[in-house]
């Protein structure tokens, strides 16, 4: 999984086509991430002692990290991974040549 906590991506496929995010977690053996205003979903919260009245409270749903491309920070468009080395480190590198690891 080339994706990490902290990129910019891109969904290319489903329901959010389109929309950009950052990722807020990544479940690297079920293969899904978290992205920011991605997949939202209600959720109907019971009432309690703590909160008589209940609430409907917002969650961010994890799904399939196929579904997304990671932003290429010098195009802004979205890009495939390989990995290089710079200075001797092993990163992450878009297409056009750019790190994507700081």
């Amino acid at each position: 999984m080339n994706i990490k906590k902290g990129d910019k991506v891109i969904v290319i496929s489903g329901a959010d086509k389109g929309k950009e995010g950052i990722v807020q977690r990544v479940y690297p053996k079920l293969n899904k991430v978290v992205v920011e205003g991605v997949n939202v979903h209600k959720k109907h919260k019971k009432p309690t002692q703590a909160v008589p009245e209940g609430s409907v409270v917002e969650i961010y749903v994890p799904f399939d990290a196929s579904n997304v491309a990671l932003i290429d920070p010098k195009t802004k468009k979205p890009t495939r991974v390989h990995m290089g080395t710079v200075n001797g480190k092993k990163v992450r590198l878009a297409k056009s040549g750019e790190s994507l690891d700081k």
